[in-house]
């Protein structure tokens, strides 16, 4: 199995209930008429997870009951992660399932653009330049036309060009354009004519005294355009304060590190007007705009009605509502807006049912299934309400299939019913949509309109239960899901997948010939369907020979899974190529891997990908053999360690001592270990004893803030948010007769080539004498930095701390970052010099 994807973690009690279809309570359904009588909407924007302000979108949408979302225009693509191995893409995935956790908390609801999350940006002209800028801005146009907010908020300053992320002002220059754009026809046109068009009538900037130098200087501000609000408030029927919410909200952003602590009382915001009208300190954003249903034609009986449910709404027998929220339902079918038609129709639908105990749901006999496949489907009815209810039909999507049912739902009394159905052989699967075709560096390709901006896949498979509601029918849609009881946290759901009849999935990403040495590399095939037979054949990759021509399975059951080997010889010169395995069955070719990404904090997600591996040849030497490793925040270089040759033992911080550490030739810490690790502040002079003794100790990237300790090294060394993001900047060697540039692989500018995302972050900018930088290189019109690899003698060894993105050069397969990582390795020892020792001493 794949190291690098498929992690498996266990299950706990967090993930059981995540999925869990809702079941509100008595306030909780309150808050949701609530919600129904209000006609406002505000949509926050900004550009990455996490970067939305968890206080404002929870007060917009518990506070003032206002319709509100988030549009991140990436999804976090190129972040880093503190809980696994995954980067890029199926980062992403993991980081659009925390914003969506996130939002089931605070009440927003989630969009994105297909804007890719590149990396680190520091100017909105090289963002712009490397997202398409003419489609992120439809993107944005089309969010605002389909979400349709009265407000529009951004987090960042569109005047902020070269003091923060390129992502981050770019999110607010588009923004703004967009609503200019977003009101007119003749601006993207079939846009226009699928959504129509929609001018927001307010523009602000979330701005506080971080967009300041100081706080002085904010007191000092002229704040003639700011509003300002409370947004500490408590809420007495969720038991929490509004930044409780927030905090909770805000500590699904899990992957990034974002924990955060819940706080009581007073808790200031400002907004600052942009564009469009607003009384000056007048707190309420939605002034002059008409939020209640007499907004809509022929709203004002339905507001009527609803405004009696919620004075007249009993926590005791919520169900008392119901006649008079299915006559607003009714109200609702006769509106001729058809974005309020549709929105409130089934918000109403869903507290009607909460209000009355109705549960309604379609689970799967198993968790997968392919398409042609035959499925058993539970079907399960109840009604908790003396409400006179029947259950008409349910009908099959994406069929249509309508099964007929005529069956009274008396009060408590539970209808199970089990039915097969097919998978249309048509079906799409299951799989994140913007992951379906392969993009470019800044965009996602996405090729059915109707899905870009949305968060997930939409599901095909569903059930539609046509339920006789005190004499009204009404059509309730349930995803298919899939149940099971967990001997530890009982019962447990998992989304219900689509995938190939074959999954076909390497061993590993990238595979390392180093100077001829041929190798093996494996090949799972899985039976995703049951009497699955066919031949798995590798694709032709000129110059490298590969035996043999093919292997045979037969009649693989459904789970079951066998791996195959094959023989590579790599040609004599350095080179690189993909490697594509390719399974037939009956004329059908598969090519991609089933992967999941199991987490505790989201749902399970099951993604359909393509299956490629890198197979580098490498003219690369080494020294020694055991290395010893000392994880951080999660990355693959261990593997790749082994890819070169090295054995590779994981050290426990915990275990960290002068005697244990004297058996390895070199050691090496993850990427910001010195942040996530508070066991290394008490480590330290063991790792710098084992130095002494002639040991290479590497320290990866750690980040400027939040380090455990200050005495990262022997000697002076500073840490600075110094980085250089282009990927292919010119490389200068300071030091080239250093031994790191020169043994056993002789370093070339030629080993910077094809790089990806950046050539490294957080540079330190001081450091002592002692240290020698090795390279310089530099971002367009910046000066040179030069701390992103420094070596120096300590004894006998070798201190090594650098910047450079090996974490990210590795899983692409980028010869040189082997070549000169194995270099750093190797380093030779030396006799402590006279200085090193009375700098020792004086220690």
């Amino acid at each position: 199995m794949r190291k690098l994807f498929c992690l498996v973690f266990l299950f706990i009690s967090g993930l059981a209930q995540a999925q869990q279809p809702e079941k509100l309570n008595s306030s909780e359904i309150y808050s949701e008429i609530e919600k129904l009588n209000f006609l406002g909407s505000v949509l926050y924007v900004a550009a990455h997870p996490d970067d939305e302000n968890t206080r404002l979108i929870s007060y917009f949408s518990n506070e003032l009951n206002a319709r509100t979302a988030y549009l991140s225009l990436t999804r976090g693509d190129g972040g880093q992660n503190l809980i696994g191995p995954q980067l890029r893409e199926l980062l992403g995935v993991i980081r659009t399932q925390e914003l969506l956790a996130a939002r089931k908390i605070d009440g927003g609801e989630q969009f994105f653009s297909r804007a890719n999350d590149f990396g680190y940006s520091k100017t909105p002209e090289e963002t712009l330049n490397i997202w398409n800028e003419e489609e992120v801005l439809k993107d944005v146009v089309r969010t605002i036309r389909l979400f349709k907010p009265d407000v529009i908020i951004n987090r960042f300053d569109a005047n902020s060009a070269g003091e923060t992320h390129g992502h981050h002002t770019s999110s607010a220059i588009l923004s703004s354009r967009a609503f200019d754009l977003a009101g007119k026809p003749s601006a993207y046109p079939q846009l226009a004519d699928e959504l129509g068009t929609w001018q927001p009538k307010k523009l602000f900037f979330n701005t506080s005294p971080w967009f300041y130098e100081s706080q002085e200087a904010f007191d000092a501000a002229d704040k003639s355009r700011f509003i300002s609000f409370d947004t500490g408030v408590y809420f007495p029927l969720k038991g929490l304060s509004n930044t409780e919410i927030a905090s909770l909200s805000r500590s699904q952003h899990q992957s990034q590190g974002f924990g955060s602590t819940g706080t009581r009382g007073t808790a200031s915001e400002y907004i600052e007007l942009l564009k469009g009208k607003h009384p000056e300190n007048n707190p309420d954003i939605f002034h002059g705009i008409n939020t209640s249903w007499s907004r809509v034609k022929g709203g004002k009986e339905i507001g009527k009605i609803l405004n009696l449910v919620q004075e007249n709404f009993d926590f005791k027998d919520p169900a008392a509502s119901v006649p008079q929220l299915v006559k607003a339902y009714q109200l609702i079918q006769n509106l001729e807006d058809p974005h309020w038609k549709e929105l409130k129709s089934e918000q109403i639908k869903d507290v009607i049912a909460a209000a009355m105990g109705l549960y309604l749901e379609a689970v799967a006999g198993s968790p997968l299934a392919t398409p042609g496949e035959k499925v058993n489907l539970e079907l399960e009815a109840i009604n908790r309400s003396d409400i006179n209810t029947e259950l008409l039909s349910v009908k099959l999507f994406p069929e249509e299939k309508t099964i007929p049912v005529n069956l009274s739902l008396a009060n408590n009394r539970a209808s199970v019913q089990e039915i097969d159905f097919v998978i249309p052989e048509n079906i799409n699967f299951t799989s994140p949509y913007w992951l379906n075709e392969e993009g470019s560096l800044g965009m996602y390709r996405v090729t059915q309109n109707e899905l870009i901006g949305l968060p997930e896949t939409p599901r095909e498979l569903k059930v539609q239960f046509t339920v006789d509601v005190a004499g009204v029918k009404i059509p309730f849609e349930r995803n298919i899901t899939y149940k099971f009881n967990d001997p530890v946290t009982g019962e447990s759901y998992r989304p219900f997948e689509v995938v190939p009849k074959v999954s076909v999935t390497t061993g590993t990403n990238v595979m390392v010939f180093a100077n001829g040495v041929p190798g093996s590399i494996t090949v799972t095939v899985k039976a995703m369907a049951n009497g699955i037979s066919g031949e798995l054949n590798p694709e032709e990759m000129p110059g490298w020979k590969i035996s043999p021509e093919k292997h045979i399975f037969d009649t693989l059951q459904k789970g079951e899974e066998i791996t195959f080997s094959f023989e590579v010889q790599p040609p004599s010169v350095q080179d690189k190529v993909v490697f594509k395995p390719v399974a037939t069955v009956n004329g059908n070719t598969y090519s991609r891997s089933v992967v999941q990404l199991d987490y505790p904090h989201i749902p399970l997600q099951t993604l359909v990908l393509p299956n490629k591996t890198s197979l580098v040849k490498l003219d690369i030497q080494k020294r020694g053999n055991l290395v010893g490793y000392i994880q951080g925040a999660g990355d693959v270089v261990p593997q790749a360690l082994e890819q070169m040759g090295y054995k590779v033992e994981l050290i426990d911080p915990k275990y960290i001592s002068e005697n244990n550490l004297t058996k390895f030739d070199a050691v090496v810490v993850g990427i910001r270990a010195y942040n996530t690790i508070d066991e290394l502040r008490y480590r330290q002079q063991a790792l710098f004893e084992y130095v002494k003794q002639g040991g290479n100790l590497i320290l990866q990237y750690n980040t400027s803030r939040g380090l455990v300790t200050e005495t990262l090294a022997p000697y002076k060394l500073e840490l600075s948010r110094d980085r250089v993001t282009n990927e292919a900047a010119e490389v200068t060697f300071l030091a080239p007769n250093h031994p790191v540039l020169n043994f056993p692989n002789k370093i070339t500018s030629k080993d910077f080539e094809g790089w990806v995302q950046e050539r490294g972050l957080y540079f330190p900018d001081k450091w002592g004498k002692e240290f020698t930088p090795i390279l310089a290189m530099n971002d367009k019109d910046e000066a040179p930095t030069k701390g992103s690899l420094l070596v120096a003698p300590y004894g006998k060894g070798n201190f090594i701390y650098t910047g450079l993105s090996f974490f990210r050069e590795f899983p692409a397969g980028v010869p040189g970052a082997f070549r000169l990582f194995a270099n750093m390795l190797s380093l030779p020892q030396h006799e402590p010099s006279v200085s090193g020792l009375q700098q020792d001493n004086q220690k």
